[in-house]
């Protein structure tokens, strides 16, 4: 991933020093398990931990320069693990095993690390958007359909909505975190031919994760549900960002991205307050959702393994989830920092709306006048599309139609806006996670 989309914190679990001091870490377990059940001599096992490489910049150099001679990264990284531990205790590391037992167990112990960051990063957002949705539950704004308006809502029923969808998605990061926290150690074709199982539930235990059954590799719909995890998160960030972006257009300015000190919207136009912020997220959730299909297309791979998958995963796993991070933190600040404009919001509902908003409101009225559903129907819609011709108020128009057999005090009621959010709470009930 690029500097610019890259959390430090999530760049240096996917570096190459902490992926190879993972490596070096299964390894030495998978020797200290070998030696635990008297499959390796003890007393030269005890000495490999102590002579521990320091996994650096100059380690990462040594692997690769192996790698030139190799053309095998983790036969490389094996050779340089032993030259610097020594013989004849160097010998056993990676004894019994295969590429994969190292390599996906450690990934996956990686990526159930980042999934807990993924995971609390997504509870932050749903928090923020639960707190701007008990704090304008009561504010009034027009609703949409179709880009249309449709009937009032409140700007607490937006923010409560995108809480329960990203709330949703902490669920299923928390499940793909339980679906990748497995590890493998059974061999070149998952038979443990050459490796006693025990090892394989020594090592996985001390790393926090699962022993699962596998082929040589660990099948990877666990790797492509993460990235459904990530992908959908994306998705739900770009739902939020992509109202803002609605709601902050110049003729309906109901809402605004926070705009600091110094900040300049246009290198062109000096008025301009573009959300940009928003642009950027619904832009890179589109990247996120392209990651997903190619983790999908390397689920299937060739018998017991292929490595058609491995080139994809080096690129699209560490950069899926740093990119999920990224959004997220983003669309945390962007939720507590939102700017709402509840008098332009008013003005739309009312006076830009022309009061067309309360038409299923009158329409209901008169079918309990007495009047059949269809005739007034089609009173309502030509009282509406008179309205919109002669850019009148709705109830004016409704007022002087002789075919509208309805009291003022019912018409007011038809008019009400409280009485259409009277159940507004309910959308804050559903946020059964607020204290």
């Amino acid at each position: 991933m690029i500097p610019r989309y890259s959390p430090r914190d999530l760049a240096a679990l996917f570096s190459d020093e902490n992926r190879f001091d993972t490596m070096l870490e299964v390894e030495l377990l998978a020797a200290e398990g070998l030696a635990s059940i008297g499959a390796l001599p003890g007393d030269e096992v005890a000495r490999l931990r102590p002579r521990r490489p320091v996994v650096d910049a100059v380690f990462v150099a040594a692997v690769d320069e192996r790698e030139q001679i190799t053309n095998h990264d983790t036969a490389a990284f094996v050779d340089v693990v032993q030259a610097a531990i020594g013989m004849p205790e160097g010998a056993w590391v990676h004894y019994g095993l295969t590429s994969s037992d190292v390599v996906d167990t450690a990934l996956c112990h990686t990526l159930a690390k980042a999934m807990d960051i993924v995971v609390d990063e997504a509870t932050q957002l749903r928090d923020a958007l639960t707190r701007r949705a008990a704090a304008t539950i009561d504010i009034p704004i027009t609703g949409r359909t179709h880009g249309m308006h449709a009937e009032p809502t409140t700007y607490g029923a937006k923010f409560s909505l995108w809480a329960l969808q990203v709330d949703r998605d902490v669920e299923r990061a928390k499940r793909a975190r339980t679906a990748i926290a497995v590890g493998k150690l059974s061999g070149a074709v998952g038979t443990f031919s050459n490796i006693d199982p025990a090892v394989e539930e020594y090592v996985c235990a001390r790393l926090g994760l699962v022993a699962v059954p596998a082929t040589q590799v660990i099948a990877r719909d666990r790797h492509a549900e993460v990235l459904y995890a990530c992908a959908s998160l994306g998705t739900a960030v770009e739902q939020f960002a992509l109202e803002v972006r609605h709601l902050a257009r110049s003729e309906v300015g109901e809402a605004e991205e926070p705009f600091t000190v110094g900040q300049k919207g246009s290198s062109a136009m000096p008025h301009k307050r573009n959300p940009v912020l928003s642009e950027r997220l619904c832009g890179l959730a589109r990247v996120l959702r392209g990651y997903l299909q190619a983790g999908l297309e390397d689920v299937a791979l060739w018998h017991e393994r292929d490595i058609s998958h491995s080139s994809v995963e080096r690129v699209i796993l560490p950069d899926a989830i740093m990119l999920t991070v990224y959004m997220l933190r983003k669309a945390t600040g962007l939720a507590d920092g939102l700017l709402l404009h509840p008098e332009r919001a008013l003005e739309n509902l009312t006076t830009g709306s022309l009061g067309l908003v309360f038409s299923q409101s009158v329409l209901l009225a008169l079918v309990e006048s007495g009047m059949a559903r269809d005739d007034a129907y089609r009173v309502v819609q030509s009282a509406a599309r008179r309205a919109m011709e002669e850019r009148r108020n709705f109830r004016d128009v409704i007022e002087e139609d002789d075919e509208v057999p309805l009291s003022n005090e019912t018409l007011a009621t038809a008019f009400d806006t409280d009485r259409l959010l009277a159940h507004r709470g309910r959308f804050l009930d559903a946020l059964t996670w607020r204290v």
